[in-house]
């Protein structure tokens, strides 16, 4: 007898703290498709298993994670794969089609919710780089940058009119490549970025992120306090 598959299909019906979260790493990372036969799945592919477990875990899932070895690098991704038509339906309904990679639009989240939908992004399409300027100085300089990447410049332009409407001030959005575009921020809005994605409402003892990049943001505030 085949398994029955458990989910919490409401799940993007109402706004909440990892509801945005989740959108957002969905937005980055996740994708809709359609098989032959007419079933939908929504699905998110990361090399990070924890965090896939975790937000498994939120949406009340006992779908199984899948794993496979990248031919570039081999490093392992992991997969997890939820068909339901009305959860894909309710993603639509939220601006996220398939085929979204350069139709990309950002959903209209509540200003409550959107430094959890900024951090569900970020984790999936973010990076964030600490280093020194001035290296061959007397006095090299501590900075710190985060950076969103996309394949939608609109998807780009919407999130940096939002960023600037609820909390920064600057953001920098460019093309380094063809169909390949980036919003960075220097270091001054990179610590407001901070503050909005980790230290609002969301209690991080049980909230959802990406440990590895919260370490880098945790690490420049220590020793620039020194």
């Amino acid at each position: 007898m085949p398994i029955y598959k458990e989910v919490n299909k409401d799940f993007f019906k109402k706004w909440t703290h990892d509801m945005a979260y989740i959108l957002g790493f969905f937005s980055a990372d996740g994708y809709i498709t359609v098989n032959k036969r007419g079933g939908q799945f929504w699905c998110i592919q990361i090399t990070d298993k924890k965090l896939l477990e975790d937000i498994q875990k939120t949406v009340r899932s006992n779908h199984t994670i899948s794993e496979r070895k990248r031919e570039i690098n081999e490093k392992t991704l992991y997969r997890l794969q939820i068909g339901s038509i009305e959860m894909c339906n309710d993603l639509r309904k939220l601006g996220l089609f398939e085929k979204k990679t350069k139709n990309m639009v950002v959903p209209n989240v509540p200003d409550k919710y959107l430094g959890s939908f900024v951090r569900g992004y970020f984790d999936g399409d973010g990076n964030i780089w600490m280093g020194y300027t001035h290296k061959n100085t007397k006095n090299p300089i501590l900075t710190i940058q985060t950076m969103f990447t996309s394949s939608s410049f609109n998807f780009l332009k919407q999130l940096h009119s939002k960023l600037l409407k609820n909390i920064l001030s600057g953001g920098s959005l460019y093309q380094p490549k063809p169909n390949y575009f980036r919003l960075l921020y220097s270091r001054n809005d990179t610590l407001k970025l901070y503050n909005f994605m980790y230290n609002g409402t969301v209690k991080l003892s049980r909230g959802l992120f990406l440990q590895r990049k919260k370490e880098v943001f945790d690490k420049f505030a220590a020793v620039a306090q020194r």
